[in-house]
């Protein structure tokens, strides 16, 4: 049985097919566990739940004070990496200029930075011309040889004329700047989830038989890079990844992992959608700090070799962006890691029609990301099956960060805002003329004030984040912009645990999610001056 692609229970049978099915309940069932005990503890044993909200507001003390220390450095690496001029860097690896370099490196096989071809796969649904003009606009305008380039524009058949309209329109926009420009169009297929994972499996396979083979490009000279259709890639971006893929040991058994920023229409979008994307952009900025425990995210870059050797994307999965990562993991038993590259690029920040549209529109996001649970299931259920071959200490410290963080995403605001509080209310008499009844408020409040310091910390990386005010913009905005922050607590259970919990619930029920696309829109076009260093 071939497990890289297996993406639900339902693709199994006999014992496997009830292995992991359990395994999908799994983490719904952990974090309704976690929550549904500390609720029932607080009426039978309010003493117990008290010392752990304690123990638990002093863990997330020391929790936000660690983050906010990574998040500044993880700040200051990117703002110095942006600064290095990665044109004058490449040409130094070429000439042989950059030393201490790994004996299994590319640039001391030979391999120059103008023998790479950058294949960029842009999977586009329902975005609208103007959206995909401006990410070609700003790849145009990076600075790496556009004619070792093919971009690939996958759409859909199911958008029918209006996709063949908008492939042709791109192409004959934009087909002269790069080495090769493809359209292809995704049919619907049985079996399929309609989704970003077949769209691009689909593109590439075209590509292949269409470019590559047909003009005999060395597979292991190429670079795949997957961008949503709304990415904006900032100045130096292809010649820092070039730089990357060429220097580092086993380049064709890592994934290169920018940093996504959402700030293409940010000084337009409502404050919830703005603090939101903030809060993931941050999340990972952290994680590039721990590449052990880093997946791939959003967009990416690989190998065009691993992409072939492991069948390219499943076309079943809604979290195809990280499940890639695990089955190179898998298929290379364990050898396979994550090079973050601490470069920005940017995307558009939700915002739809209105403000109630855009808070559902949201919610669903946030939902759909909070599917990527679905990788704990798989995760484990390789792992006991390649045990002999994998890592061991890596593969477990695998599955303890993924079931630690959708867990912890599901759960740690609840505690903190709405469970912290219930052996007062549930306690009864006997509890309440404790010493511990009448010091946990005051105890928890002290703690949660000093943890508002994770909140200054964030306004303040914000707000050094953020793009040039455009013309029309008020500088009291970006003042106010600070402030928002202050509605974090709130939105991270909103738009954090019950999106996770509903999310992690549905699978636990197996009740499958589709992929649904983010509608996003803009109220003006993305000036890429705003994003320059």
């Amino acid at each position: 049985m071939d497990y890289l692609k297996v993406g639900k229970a339902g693709e199994l049978t006999g014992g496997d097919r009830i292995f992991y099915r359990l395994l999908e309940i799994f983490p719904g069932a952990f974090s309704w566990a976690t929550l549904l005990l500390l609720i029932i503890f607080s009426y039978f044993q309010p003493v117990w739940v008290a010392y752990f909200i304690i123990a638990f507001d002093v863990y997330w003390l020391l929790l936000v004070l660690y983050l906010g220390i990574m998040l500044f450095v993880s700040y200051f690496k990117m703002k110095k990496i942006r600064k290095i001029d990665w044109k004058k860097k490449c040409a130094e690896l070429d000439r042989g200029e950059i030393k201490n370099l790994p004996a299994s490196c590319l640039a001391r096989q030979g391999v120059k930075s103008s023998d790479l071809v950058h294949l960029i796969i842009v999977p586009t649904a329902v975005e609208p011309p103007e959206v995909l003009r401006s990410e070609l606009q700003s790849i145009i305008a990076e600075g790496f040889p556009t004619k070792q380039m093919i971009y690939v524009l996958a759409t859909e058949e199911r958008e029918g004329e209006k996709g063949v309209a908008k492939g042709e329109l791109m192409k004959k926009e934009f087909s002269s700047y790069f080495r090769n420009f493809v359209v292809t169009s995704h049919p619907d297929i049985k079996g399929e989830l309609k989704g970003k994972g077949a769209n691009q499996a689909w593109a590439a396979k075209r590509v292949r038989e269409e470019v590559i083979d047909k003009e005999k490009i060395p597979y292991d000279k190429i670079i795949v890079s997957v961008f949503d259709s709304d990415t904006i890639v900032y100045p130096g971006f292809f010649h820092c990844l070039s730089y990357s893929f060429l220097s580092v040991a086993d380049p064709y058994r890592a994934s290169y992992q920018p940093i996504p920023l959402f700030h293409n229409n940010v000084w337009e979008v409502p404050f919830f959608s703005r603090v939101a994307a903030s809060s993931n952009t941050f999340w990972q900025m952290m994680q590039q700090i721990r590449p052990a425990s880093l997946a791939t995210y959003s967009s990416h870059s690989m190998s065009w070799k691993a992409l072939v050797d492991i069948g390219f994307w499943s076309t079943t999965m809604v979290s195809e962006d990280s499940r890639i990562f695990w089955h190179c993991y898998f298929f290379y038993d364990g050898d396979y890691r994550v090079e973050p590259i601490f470069f920005p690029i940017s995307m558009d920040s939700i915002m739809i029609q209105d403000n109630w549209n855009t808070l559902k529109g949201l919610y669903k996001q946030q939902r759909r990301w909070g599917w990527g649970a679905e990788n704990i299931p798989y995760l484990i259920f390789n792992v006991f099956k390649k045990w002999k071959k994998l890592p061991k200490l890596d593969a477990l410290n695998k599955i303890f960060v993924q079931v630690y963080g959708f867990h912890s995403w599901a759960t740690n605001a609840l505690i903190i805002g709405f469970i912290g509080w219930l052996p007062i209310f549930f306690g009864g008499d006997n509890f309440n003329s404790m010493v511990i009844s009448g010091n946990l408020p005051s105890v928890t409040k002290t703690l949660m004030t000093l943890s508002m310091s994770g909140l200054l910390i964030s306004a303040i990386v914000s707000t050094l984040l953020m793009p040039r005010r455009p013309m029309g913009v008020s500088r009291l905005k970006k003042i106010m912009i600070i402030f928002e922050w202050l509605l974090l607590p709130v939105g991270i259970i909103f738009f954090g645990a019950f999106p996770a919990l509903d999310a992690q619930t549905r699978l636990m029920l197996g009740k499958y999610m589709g992929f649904l696309v983010t509608e996003k829109s803009r109220k003006s076009e993305v000036k890429l001056e705003n994003f320059k260093a």
